[in-house]
C-alpha cells in the first residue's frame, strides 16, 4: 500500500556541520571531513535549522514498502559519518592458528601489512589498506591489530581485504580454520589529558 508522506528526523550534534547539496552530503567534525553521496535513493533530503539544534529531514512522497525502506538506509549512511568525524571506527582483527604461527608485520605509516608463515608457506601476502586507514598493532592482546579510520565503509572493506588474504584453499574449512578474523567493531577513544 503506498503511504502519501513518510518522513525521519536525524539530530546533528554540536561541533558537527553537515552540509547538504543535490543529495550528497558533506559532514565536518572534529577528526576532519567526508562526503557521501546518495543521489540513487529517490527522496527529499532537507537540512532544517531549529532553536533546540540542526535536524536533517529523509522525507518520501508516494513511497511503497522498498521504497519508504530507503529512509532508514540514508539516516544510517549519515549518522555513521557523523560518528566517523566525532568519534571514528575501529576493527579488531585476530590471527588464529593451530600449528604455524601467523606473523602480521605493520608497515611503515600503518598503511599496509605484511602476512608471513600462513599454514607454514613461504608466500608473503601483502595488504594495502584504503585510503583514509590506518592499522596498528594491539599493545593490550597478541597476534590482534586494528584497523583504524573515520570512514565506516572504508574500514570494513580493509579489514575485509585481511581475512580474504588468509583463506584456506584446497582443504576442508572445518578442520583449517586458520586465517584473520574480526573479533571486535567499536568507536576509538582518544584520551582527553
Amino acid at each position: 500500500m503506498l503511504q502519501i508522506y513518510k518522513d525521519l528526523d536525524l539530530d546533528i550534534p554540536a561541533g558537527v556541520e553537515v552540509t547538504i547539496n543535490s543529495r550528497v552530503f558533506t559532514v565536518k567534525g572534529p577528526r576532519g571531513s567526508l562526503t557521501k553521496q546518495l543521489k540513487h535513493m529517490n527522496m527529499d533530503i532537507r537540512l532544517v535549522k531549529g532553536p533546540k539544534g540542526d535536524k536533517v529531514k529523509f522525507i518520501v512522497w508516494h513511497g511503497g514498502r522498498k521504497h519508504v525502506a530507503c529512509l532508514r538506509t540514508a539516516k544510517a549512511v549519515l549518522q555513521n559519518a557523523i560518528n566517523g568525524v566525532t568519534k571514528g571506527f575501529v576493527y579488531k582483527m585476530r590471527a588464529v592458528y593451530a600449528h604455524f604461527p601467523i606473523n602480521m608485520i605493520v608497515g611503515p605509516n600503518g598503511t599496509s601489512v605484511e602476512i608471513r608463515n600462513f599454514l607454514g608457506e613461504k608466500r608473503v601476502r601483502t595488504v594495502q589498506l584504503l585510503d583514509g586507514c590506518t592499522i596498528k598493532e594491539d599493545p593490550s592482546q597478541k597476534d590482534q591489530v586494528l584497523v583504524i579510520g573515520n570512514d565506516i565503509e572504508l574500514v570494513s572493506q580493509s579489514a575485509a581485504l585481511l581475512h580474504g588474504q588468509c583463506l584456506v584453499k584446497n582443504k576442508d574449512i572445518r578442520k583449517f580454520l586458520d586465517g584473520i578474523y574480526c573479533t571486535g567493531k567499536e568507536f576509538e577513544v582518544k584520551d582527553e589529558e
